[in-house]
């Protein structure tokens, strides 16, 4: 896929808590009617995920995980063959059996964290691997946001891990700050407006503000109201380096992709 140019990412949660779309998409025909408008819309990549990662997220078992995450999978790949899906887990199993589905790119919010079998699974894979930035789990996160220098901590932390990708033959990085996770309101912003810092990674940087609490907390209101704030950071993340958009509504966010092209060319 061609970076050159920002890409955007659909969200699908076939969870039936997520922080923004909860139970939407947990009926298959339905979580397949929701891609189908996505890619109408303008979506490169669909993200889909089986556990929910919001703060104090209730614990999912693996099977579960699967068995939410791998017959939509099959579904889509047999009705869109040309369909780029990313599986959304830091379970390295579920990212196997994701790919074998069909998958083609793997999103792990832990960074590998969570699972330690990771990396190893991605090389085995040869899939790009999204490296998140987080701390702790869904339930500890949000108490975990004690830094010695923000920026320097996070791209350091993100580095040691290319590094052990890259030994591990990974090729396709790319890198996600985690907004939301393990950062305060207010270092989420001083994340963004360094933005630029992550280039340093030598990897494409994907953001992912879509409708979270570092929006609606800031202006008032629920998720529910975040969309034109969303569409704001969209477009000062692209000025500023962002090669994907991870987001709940594809069609704003292809329109602002548009619009910063013309911009910028």
């Amino acid at each position: 896929m061609d970076l050159t140019y920002p890409k955007v990412m659909g969200i699908i949660n076939a969870t039936p808590d997520s922080f923004y779309d909860g139970g939407k998409n947990v009926d298959l025909s339905k979580a397949v009617g929701s891609v189908e408008k996505m890619m109408v819309e303008g979506a490169d990549i669909i993200d889909i995920g089986g556990y929910s990662t919001k703060p104090n997220a209730a614990e999912v078992s693996q099977q579960e995980e699967m068995d939410r995450v791998l017959p939509l999978i099959s579904i889509l790949i047999e009705k869109f063959p040309s369909i780029v899906i990313s599986i959304d887990t830091f379970r390295s199993e579920v990212a196997k059996q994701a790919v074998i589905a069909g998958a083609s790119i793997v999103n792990d919010v832990s960074g590998g964290n969570l699972d330690e079998g990771m990396f190893e699974t991605v090389s085995h894979l040869q899939v790009p691997y999204i490296l998140m930035h987080m701390r702790g789990t869904p339930a500890t996160m949000q108490n975990l946001t004690e830094y010695d220098h923000l920026m320097k901590d996070v791209v350091y932390d993100l580095s040691e891990k290319i590094l052990k990708l890259r030994s591990l033959q990974v090729s396709d990085i790319i890198v996600d700050p985690g907004f939301g996770f393990a950062k305060s309101l207010d270092q989420n912003y001083e994340m963004l407006k360094n933005l630029s810092y992550f280039k340093e990674l030598d990897c494409p940087v994907l953001v992912g503000v879509s409708r979270k609490s570092m929006i609606y907390k800031l202006l008032g209101g629920e998720a529910m109201q975040a969309l034109n704030g969303t569409t704001a950071l969209n477009m000062y993340s692209l000025i500023n380096g962002a090669s994907i958009l991870r987001v709940h509504d594809v069609k704003e966010a292809a329109e602002t992709v548009k619009l910063f092209n013309k911009l910028k060319n």
